[in-house]
């Protein structure tokens, strides 16, 4: 009688065991056939920001060779808006199928310190794949007299009040990069905000302003042509392109790493299978030799990358935002 117990008691832990691993299989099943058979219509990609800036530009190169591998049209779609802000909330409210997507630049990072509300919540999105990194450069007017970081530190404090820095704009990586120097180096350097990047070129030429941290594409002929100087970089390795500018890390400035980025993300609860072939799909067109040539010459840096990496540069820089945020008190409420 007690054996026959047992054995009952043993079937029915073998039916329990059945039945759960049936309802996992009932489960997981819909996500893996759904990924199996992605891409089976075209892909949308929010880029909240106008046409032609560098998450625009990063974007239309990476996904030209994606949308190549994956045999299905990848749609571009502008939604600009309140610091991108308003594109991204777009995402995180669509449907987590895989056919909808966001390209965000740092300033995703940065926006959640800068607004004290925003339409959606950081677990409303999951992380893909960086696509891109964004180095940036810290120019100086040539009516400054200096030509290294020291030079300029010196130079501030020998004339306090008197040095500036231009940025395309509140909230914005090269706004936040700008007052991080200003932390670091004890100097005191007043924002002068300006309505996107072009602005700041001429005002380094003129002299409205002393300094300003960005990318090297548009600037850097005018460091060659003699009307500008450029003083560092500001990310973790040197430029290949030009090897005799030296990090801000090399400059004194330990761990003056502040390079902007560009990555994708989906809605939260895409099937996990989809997010990862869209990041191998990623990676793959990253180092292709065209979207490398493509990248580079524009002054970016090919990444690729995995979801979870993607997700420890996010929260590492959305830390690192928070600090100089709330340090010099930065609001775009």
């Amino acid at each position: 009688m007690k054996s026959s117990i047992k054995h009952r008691a043993a079937l029915s832990s073998r039916f329990a065991a059945i039945a759960i691993a049936g309802l996992a299989a009932a489960h997981t099943a819909p996500a893996a056939l759904a990924a199996e058979a992605w891409p089976a219509k075209p892909i949308k990609v929010i880029v909240p920001y106008t046409p032609g800036g560098s998450t625009d530009t990063v974007s239309r190169v990476v996904f030209e060779q994606v949308s190549q591998r994956l045999g299905q049209p990848i749609i571009i779609e502008n939604k600009p808006g309140a610091n991108s802000t308003l594109g991204v909330g777009v995402a995180a409210r669509s449907a987590p199928d895989g056919y909808t997507f966001v390209s965000v630049l740092a300033a995703y990072s940065a926006n959640m310190s800068l607004y004290s509300k925003l339409s959606y919540k950081p677990t409303d999105l999951v992380p893909v794949a960086e696509m891109a990194e964004l180095p940036l450069f810290l120019f100086s007017s040539k009516k400054l007299p200096v030509k290294t970081v020291a030079e300029l530190v010196d130079y501030g404090k020998k004339h306090p009040d008197t040095l500036t820095f231009g940025s395309s704009g509140v909230g914005s990586s090269a706004h936040l990069t700008g007052e991080r120097l200003a932390m670091a180096s004890k100097l005191k350097l007043t924002h002068v905000p300006y309505n996107g990047s072009a602005p700041i070129l001429p005002a380094l030429v003129s002299g409205e302003v002393s300094v300003a941290f960005d990318p090297l594409l548009v600037p850097m002929p005018h460091v060659k042509s003699g009307k500008i100087n450029v003083l560092a970089v500001a990310s973790a390795r040197r430029w290949p392109g030009e090897p005799n500018i030296p990090t801000m890390e090399e400059a004194g400035f330990p761990g003056f790493v502040m390079s902007s980025w560009t990555g994708l993300m989906a809605p939260a609860g895409t099937p996990q299978p989809i997010v990862a072939r869209m990041a191998r799909e990623i990676a793959a067109a990253t180092r292709s030799p065209e979207v490398t040539k493509k990248l580079t010459d524009l002054g970016f840096v090919p990444v690729g990358g995995t979801p979870d990496e993607f997700r420890k540069l996010i929260e590492r820089d959305t830390a690192r935002y928070a600090e100089i945020v709330k340090a010099g008190k930065i609001t775009l409420d």
